[in-house]
């Protein structure tokens, strides 16, 4: 071997790897990408529910508590049979998916994004930080189902409650890990780098303290929307979220339990697809923190 070649292969081997793209590294797990793709075929399927519907979702037939096509071989009129009131099962599942996925995203967009400003905030501005963290307390002190129980009894049953309500139990979770990091953000050098150059603090605090903070915040909140879906079903089944004829998951679970001995399917299915919402959206958190958190990557 001569010595151009062994410097070529010195070289080579001395060569960094290529960075791949985060969503690379993302698609290259096989359960986050089943993941994905699950929960990209259900966002679809919601948005696109008045035109993929095969009825009208709240139009009531005779056809009362007809089980679903395995149950019933040949009935391909209801797929998922109809619930207690001869309502298509399947068209109230594109709805009401649709409904729950609403509740979700602004739920943690809005708490998350209320909470993120507190948290930096807290750990931007040393004075305040007392006052937040005092805030954030309170705030834990009240479960998610207790505040849907009081702004029910202020508001009256209905969908925004329930978002007003898991919004508020959203805020102080992404408040406190917020500022865990942001503080830990703050002792970097380039902070001080910064105030020495005669920044503003808006500068030192879009240009520096939040777009260092931003992918692990983003990674919390993805991590939070499952339990959110999963708090705002069970508002909806104990009553406190949409009112009949509005179709909701947790909704429907709760319409089909009075039935569970010879009509399964009307509360199973709901929470099936509850489950499976939730499940693909841990998976995707998951494995978002594997690539976006720099500790964690191999």
């Amino acid at each position: 071997m001569t010595a151009a070649t062994e410097q070529t292969e010195a070289q080579v081997l001395d060569a960094p790897m290529p960075v791949q793209p985060w969503w690379q590294r993302l698609l290259r797990d096989p359960a986050a990408l089943a993941a994905a793709l699950v929960f990209l075929a259900i966002v679809l399927c919601a948005l696109a529910a008045p035109l993929i519907s095969p009825h009208d979702p709240f139009a009531s037939s005779r056809a009362v508590m007809q089980p679903p096509v395995w149950a019933e071989a040949g009935n391909w009129t209801h797929p998922l049979g109809t619930d207690g009131q001869g309502r298509d099962m399947l068209s109230r599942l594109f709805y009401g998916t649709r409904l729950t996925l609403i509740i979700g995203v602004v739920s943690v967009a809005v708490g998350g994004m209320l909470g993120s400003l507190l948290g930096l905030l807290a750990a931007f501005k040393p004075g305040l930080d007392p006052w937040v963290m005092r805030l954030v307390d309170v705030m834990l002190s009240f479960p998610a189902i207790l505040l849907g129980l009081a702004l029910v009894a202020v508001l009256g049953p209905g969908a925004g409650p329930v978002i007003v309500a898991l919004a508020i139990a959203t805020i102080p979770d992404c408040a406190r890990i917020a500022r865990s990091i942001a503080v830990s953000v703050m002792k970097q050098e380039y902070i001080e780098a910064g105030r020495a150059l005669g920044l503003s603090d808006m500068a030192l605090f879009t240009r520096y303290l939040l777009r260092n903070c931003i992918s692990s915040i983003m990674i919390f909140i993805s991590l939070r929307f499952g339990q959110i879906i999963l708090i705002g079903a069970a508002l909806s089944f104990l009553g406190l979220g949409a009112r009949p004829p509005t179709a909701e998951l947790g909704m429907m679970a709760a319409q089909g339990r009075d039935f569970l001995l010879f009509a399964p399917h009307i509360a199973v299915i709901p929470s099936v697809l509850i489950f499976v919402i939730v499940l693909s959206a841990n998976i995707l958190g998951d494995a978002l923190r594997d690539v976006l958190d720099p500790r964690l990557r191999s």
